[in-house]
């Protein structure tokens, strides 16, 4: 598999970019949690592939552009389809089903088929769930960075208490993996970009 460069997922983002605030907002989070997974690569797994890695973080929100309306208003609404709307984009570029998932895989600390139904997500009944180190790896990282308005960057206790709100395997799951992988230092990345930690 041929893994595309930074430049030409940069120009990827900038094709499907409905405006500039748009491209701002969504290519610095990637390029955030970049960074963010460069500090936890050393205590990945052996074999872990980094240049996959990078290109997952680099890709993995580019489904939000989809929900942009003409407005230049963000559907908050329907935030959760970002994911599944990121892989069809990607597929539709004709990049590998392993790049696409990682569009698809990275919500939370893994959508399951039973979380689908019973919240009611507006997404198709199927697990999200990383199940490669690549995989876990980028959605992790994807945990300690915000876009919110302004964007900030997470503590895992920070984390921690927001996605207890959707069960406390969730929490647990969340747990294992600062356990695995440990936190980042925000700190320096907090300066770089000028976003608070919380």
């Amino acid at each position: 598999m041929t893994i595309p460069t930074d430049e030409q997922i940069r120009a990827l983002h900038e094709r499907h970019a409905p405006t500039a605030e748009a491209f701002d907002r969504v290519y610095t989070h990637c390029r955030v949690v970049c960074e963010v997974v460069e500090q936890l690569l050393g205590r990945a797994a052996p074999g872990v592939n980094a240049d996959l890695v990078r290109a997952g973080c680099l890709l993995h929100d580019i489904g939000v552009y989809r929900l942009y309306g003409p407005d230049g208003q963000l559907d908050g609404s329907r935030y959760v389809s970002h994911g599944v709307l990121g892989h069809e984009l990607l597929a539709g570029e004709g990049l590998p089903e392993t790049l696409c998932r990682f569009c698809s895989h990275h919500t939370g600390v893994g959508v399951t088929s039973e979380d689908v139904r019973s919240q009611g997500l507006p997404i198709p009944v199927a697990d999200y769930l990383a199940e490669s180190p690549e995989e876990e790896l980028v959605m992790y990282a994807d945990k300690f960075h915000s876009k919110s308005q302004p964007p900030v960057f997470l503590t895992a206790a920070s984390f921690a208490a927001k996605v207890r709100r959707f069960g406390s395997d969730k929490e647990l799951r969340f747990k294992e993996l600062v356990d695995r992988y440990g936190e980042p230092d925000l700190a320096a990345l907090s300066d770089a970009y000028g976003h608070k930690v919380v």
